[in-house]
């Protein structure tokens, strides 16, 4: 705390348990009213928890919570908002299917009654032009560019004249100058006199924006409201990790902060002149169920290189993905596997040619979570042999037991449920799995999200391992660090195409322009 004005919100003492888990102990934490707060910390370190207990969504053990001076009824979200208490969550919360002036209605208690679209859209027109939003206010929610939802998601938060927002890693689905009209929201909310709490992870963004900074770790509070100017990159970094970080590589650890140039080692002339591991040739597809139509797309992944995938989320990364895989059926064009066209063939097909898929969500979509590990692991060798299962499982439980072992996977036995792991062992699961040396082509889609830097440095010296041993990477991520650190070639995709292919040196500015469109 600075000292010179009066604290907004204070926790007193606060402890958060889930079971024998403690999220937070003992945490004692004022923000001060009017500043912009960023709270920092790895995966698992009581982040979200503390945010949550603040918009009365847990209550915790023991402790208290004031607003301005007066205690605040715990547990209880009525309660938090009618103390001012907003709290707009990282996954979006309001309907997808509603219109924008339908969706302005949750939680607006100070409006009266309205009979139809049309006096809906005519009492939100002027708060949401408040906010920069032009859209139509018929328009659904789920067609809105991601930054117009997420300002539709602010601009709800505050229908009831909140003074407190907190926002839930709100960077983590924008572009660079999604990311910049943010925090100029910010920034304007805090000259209106509103106290925004922001729970971030990467570091540039925290000091490019917050007044101040509070550390937590394992759920206790290491840095209370610190000034963001007296902190470097570095030194922040060791307030987060300590020295359980993991990161071995002093390049990683810089480009983990923000603080170094990104590194990348450049397709190298054996992987230009191989035949590719992944060739698609002008693929067209019909919209898949998570993201648009594939159109025209042409592209090229060598041996022995990292091709990364960047663009605004929902254009069109999870159909290429789907494409590859053949879950999504190819209208036009060709697709080839380590020079065999695979266009028309099946999942299994394609992994026995040596595709690896890490997917964009590993427990809906990687992980079983009620099964155990060992059959979780085996999924990618059943493939590949359906009858292994009938005639050698308990082979398959010792070849997990070993592989997760090597991957440094931590778990009590092969026999325990999935759901049991940390998002990082849960991870380390999935790659045990997918990367060995039959790996010709690995799919790593949004790799590292939601995991500590540990956890992060770990899956980005895998990747780089397994192009070393001769695979090709297709890397598709939200994270233009993580982008642009570890690929030797990007490309940039756009409402289902293929916008730019550019090589390094990588310019934050002309790949954000493409991922908006602003580069035609």
């Amino acid at each position: 705390m600075t000292g010179t004005l009066a604290p907004a919100i204070t926790c007193h003492d606060v402890t958060v348990k889930f079971g024998d888990f403690v999220a937070l102990s003992d945490v004692n934490l004022s923000f001060e009213r009017g500043l912009v707060h960023a709270v920092v910390g790895q995966n698992g370190a009581g982040k979200t928890t503390l945010a949550r207990v603040a918009a009365g969504l847990i209550r915790p053990d023991s402790g208290r919570i004031s607003i301005d001076g007066k205690p605040l009824a715990l547990g209880n979200v009525r309660e938090s908002r009618k103390a001012g208490v907003e709290l707009v969550h990282q996954s979006f919360a309001l309907p997808p299917s509603f219109a924008i002036a339908e969706a302005m209605e949750f939680g607006a208690d100070r409006f009266g009654p309205a009979f139809s679209s049309r006096g809906l859209r005519k009492r939100w027109s002027a708060h949401l032009k408040s906010f920069g939003i032009a859209a139509d206010l018929s328009a659904r929610i789920r067609d809105l560019p991601i930054e117009t939802q997420q300002s539709v998601e602010i601009a709800r938060a505050l229908v009831n004249d909140a003074s407190i927002l907190i926002l839930d890693e709100p960077t983590a689905v924008l572009s660079p100058s999604g990311v910049e009209a943010l925090f100029e929201r910010v920034r304007g909310l805090k000259k209106n006199g509103i106290t925004v709490i922001l729970v971030l992870h990467k570091i540039r963004e925290v000091l490019a924006i917050a007044d101040t900074v509070s550390v937590l770790r394992g759920g206790r509070l290491i840095a209370a409201a610190v000034p963001a100017a007296s902190l470097t990159p570095m030194d922040l970094a060791d307030q987060i990790v300590g020295s359980e970080t993991g990161v071995t590589d002093a390049d990683d650890a810089a480009a983990l902060v923000g603080a170094a140039p990104s590194r990348h080692a450049g397709m190298r002339a054996e992987a230009r002149s191989a035949v590719p591991v992944l060739a698609l040739s002008k693929v067209a597809t019909a919209p898949d169920v998570d993201g648009p139509a594939l159109a025209d797309v042409t592209l090229r992944v060598h041996p022995g290189e990292i091709v990364g995938v960047a663009g605004v989320e929902g254009n069109g990364q999870k159909t290429l993905v789907r494409a590859i895989a053949g879950l999504t059926a190819a209208r036009a064009g060709a697709i080839e596997l380590t020079g065999l066209d695979v266009t028309g063939t099946d999942l299994g097909t394609r992994r026995r040619l040596g595709l690896s898929i890490i997917p964009f969500e590993r427990n809906s979509e990687g992980l079983s979570l009620t099964s155990s590990l060992w059959e979780n692991w085996s999924v990618k060798r059943l493939l590949a042999d359906p009858l292994l299962t009938f005639i050698r499982p308990a082979a398959l439980r010792s070849d997990s037991d070993e592989a997760m072992k090597r991957w440094d996977v931590r778990y009590r036995h092969a026999g325990q449920p999935a759901g049991s792991l940390s998002g990082g062992n849960a991870q380390k699961l999935v790659f045990s799995r997918e990367v060995d040396d039959e790996a010709r082509l690995v799919i790593a889609a949004q790799p590292t999200r939601g995991l500590d830097v540990g956890a992060t440095a770990f899956v980005w010296q895998a990747l780089r391992a397994a192009r070393d041993r001769g695979a090709g990477v297709l890397l598709i991520s939200s994270d233009l660090d993580e982008l642009f650190d570890i690929s030797d070639r990007l490309i940039v995709m756009l409402s289902g195409r293929i916008v730019a292919d550019v090589v390094p040196p990588f310019s934050l500015a002309a790949v954000g322009a493409a991922m908006t469109g602003a580069g035609a």
